[in-house]
């Protein structure tokens, strides 16, 4: 099953874009520009807020190299 995570390799600011493109299975530059058409035409605050909301919300991805035992 898979889980919406934040990318901790080829983010830009906090891995949401690269998390969004990979749980869906879309590019992160295709999320990052529908994300920015979005703030143009919605404007600042929404998407602004969606974008925090996530960073708070959606867990970072483990890291490969550390193993649990």
């Amino acid at each position: 099953m898979k889980k919406l995570t934040r990318k901790k390799q080829g983010r830009v600011i906090a891995g949401v874009s690269g998390g969004i493109g990979e749980y869906i299975g879309l590019d992160p530059v295709i999320v990052r520009l529908v994300l920015i058409f979005l703030f143009i035409v919605t404007g600042l605050v929404p998407i602004v807020i969606l974008y925090l909301a996530a960073i708070f919300l959606v867990p970072e991805e483990a890291d490969p190299t550390i193993r649990d035992i």
